[in-house]
């Protein structure tokens, strides 16, 4: 696939004029994608997409287009040229673009061509046996996905990640259900097996009568994927340079007030994952991770190509919302969790999340699927939908017991358009005073 996307590109090149710079991203990928109900195969099919990006620059004037690609270089580069004389005609009708910034010393990079295959058939047999008698709901998304940069300076840039997500979850009756996903590179019975057994105790905790909280102030355990949900929201301009400079972060209080979070709080965006590609569509390669809150403290921003012409600072990321959150582990066991808790909520999911104060990053959402209610450190019954409205300074700042040792590993599910790259490393968090409003 990389010798196909740099034969293209090199052809391309040979068609550019005195003063024309070319640069060319490539996403492509090779996908297996399952549907399961009653943990049986309902939908099963293979997507194979390669898509090309064109963005042609004279002097600070600059024109881009998309195209679908057949994956033959002798079907795709005639509509190629006709596209690149396209914009060569747009281009003389466009104004100078003030912000327009691209890589011009050559950084070449190769990251995962001999990534090995995931057999899917044989993790989706590992599947049916862990959850025989479940009634398991799910997608299995497994394959490789590819990106690619090439630029007609010289500069040559592929990625390749080899990944499988299982996102599942198991039902007992109507809504009731217990939620996980286990995604990776490397496929691992073991770790399946050992997901799908928590699912069952879960379950049969699920199956008693169901209690409904009053509204009020409640200590919280928040698994990994329910402080994601969180800080997703949160990252919703959150850690943008052009957020920042324009005060429109949630995180406002923190740049302009010196407001901060617990000390055990660090946040780091870790280009040097694997998932996603490390260089931006303007060939800059971004290999150090960025520090954006170290002990509670907002420390920097992520900085795209535009904002950092624009602000007249260096660029550290292809985007100015995380695509690799990294927060760090705490000193709590997970295995102690119940036993620090005492009495309170043990919350695996979120749902409908959103801004509710957005100047003070307060979040409002829903419980959701397998939430408990533990009394005395032990997990008594399941509680009913909840909704909450709580300040990321309060969850994440003054009201923060603890972060767990152990952190989870998680890949974004989404598939629209194309599959995911987005990721997040977080542990657990326990929290004092968390507020349920009905």
């Amino acid at each position: 696939m990389r010798d196909y996307f740099n034969s293209l590109a090199d052809a391309l090149m040979t068609q550019l004029t005195g003063g024309e710079v070319l640069l060319c991203s490539f996403d492509g990928e090779d996908s297996d994608f399952v549907r399961l109900n009653k943990n049986k195969v309902r939908q099963a099919g293979h997507v194979t997409q390669r898509y090309l990006h064109l963005d042609l620059i004279r002097g600070q004037r600059h024109a881009t287009c998309s195209s679908v690609l057949a994956g033959h270089l002798e079907h795709d580069l005639p509509p190629l040229r006709a596209l690149l004389d396209t914009l060569r005609a747009q281009i003389t009708l466009l104004s100078d673009d003030p912000y327009l910034m691209y890589a011009t010393e050559i950084n070449n990079s190769t990251h995962g061509d001999a990534a090995a295959g995931i057999d899917s058939g044989a993790a989706l047999e590992d599947i049916f046996s862990a959850a025989h008698g479940l009634d398991l709901v799910g997608l299995w998304a497994s394959g490789a996905i590819y990106s690619g940069f090439a630029n007609s300076l010289g500069q040559r840039n592929w990625h390749q990640s080899t990944t499988f997500n299982f996102d599942w979850s198991c039902y007992h009756q109507t809504d009731k259900a217990v939620k996980n996903n286990y995604a990776g590179f490397e496929w691992n019975a073991k770790i399946l097996k050992h997901k799908i057994h928590d699912a069952r105790t879960q379950l049969d905790i699920i199956a008693r009568p169901a209690i409904t909280l009053a509204p009020g102030h409640y200590r919280a355990y928040f698994a990994p994927a329910a402080l994601e949900e969180l800080l997703s929201v949160m990252a919703w301009g959150g850690f943008g340079l052009k957020a920042h400079r324009s005060a429109r972060t949630p995180l406002i209080k923190m740049v302009k007030q010196d407001r901060r979070l617990h000390a055990d709080v660090s946040l780091t965006e870790d280009h040097a994952r694997g998932l996603a590609p490390n260089f931006t569509r303007g060939g800059f390669v971004t290999r150090a991770p960025v520090t954006l809150i170290v002990h509670g403290k907002y420390t920097d921003c992520l900085v795209n190509p535009r904002s950092a012409k624009e602000y007249g600072v260096p660029l550290n990321s292809g985007s100015e919302a995380p695509h690799a959150l990294d927060m760090q582990p705490g000193t709590l066991p997970h295995t102690d969790v119940l036993k620090k808790l005492d009495t309170g909520l043990y919350i695996n999911n979120l749902w409908y999340c959103n801004f509710s104060d957005h100047d003070d990053c307060r979040i409002t959402g829903m419980t959701r699927f397998a939430c408990f209610w533990v009394q005395d450190g032990v997990i008594t019954a399941p509680i009913n939908v909840m909704r909450f409205d709580d300040s990321i300074y309060r969850l994440l700042g003054t009201q923060l017991l603890a972060l767990t040792a152990e952190r989870e590993f998680l890949f974004d599910t989404s598939t629209y358009m194309q599959r995911s790259t987005r990721s997040a490393q977080l542990p657990g968090a326990l929290v004092d005073d968390f507020t349920l409003t009905l």
